[in-house]
Order: structure tokens, then sequence, then C-alpha cells
């Protein structure tokens, strides 16, 4: 029996530090979130698949949106000058 081969740590913190996985880990906060509100609404646990696929229909446009905005700097007050 042999084991599968590890990755070296430097290939597991370059996948971290990418900005497609820190994409992937902020979407997932915010499917958390939705979650929770949206099962405390109900007073049921309405499950990650549910919460997942209601988030996409609802707010997954508008959150991405936002995001770029902030990533851009567009959201940003320019600061005043004198």
């Amino acid at each position: 029996m042999t084991l599968p081969a590890q990755e070296p740590d430097s290939s597991r913190e370059f996948v971290k530090q990418s900005s497609l996985y820190q994409e992937f880990l902020a979407e997932r906060e915010e499917i958390l979130k939705h979650k929770w509100l949206e099962s405390e609404r109900l007073g049921y646990d309405i499950g990650f698949e549910r919460a997942l696929l209601d988030w996409i229909r609802k707010h997954r446009e508008g959150w991405r949106a936002a995001r770029r905005l902030h990533s851009t700097g567009a959201g940003k007050h320019p600061k005043a000058t004198s």
C-alpha cells in the first residue's frame, strides 16, 4: 500500500496566497453568513446547498460588483485637497 504523494509546502502556500483562492474564501464566507441568517429567519437549518443556490440567485452579482468597485478603488472617496 502506498501513500499518496504530498504537495510541497511551497505549493500549498502559493495556492493559499492566490487571488482566486482568496475570492473563493470570501465568497464562501458570505454564503455561510447567508445560511446563518436564513436559518435564523426560518427557524431551522436550511443547509449549505440551499444557502449556496439562494445566495447565488439573490446576492452574488451585487456582491461581486461591490468587490470589483472596492478592489479598483472606485468606491473610495477622493481625498480633499486644500
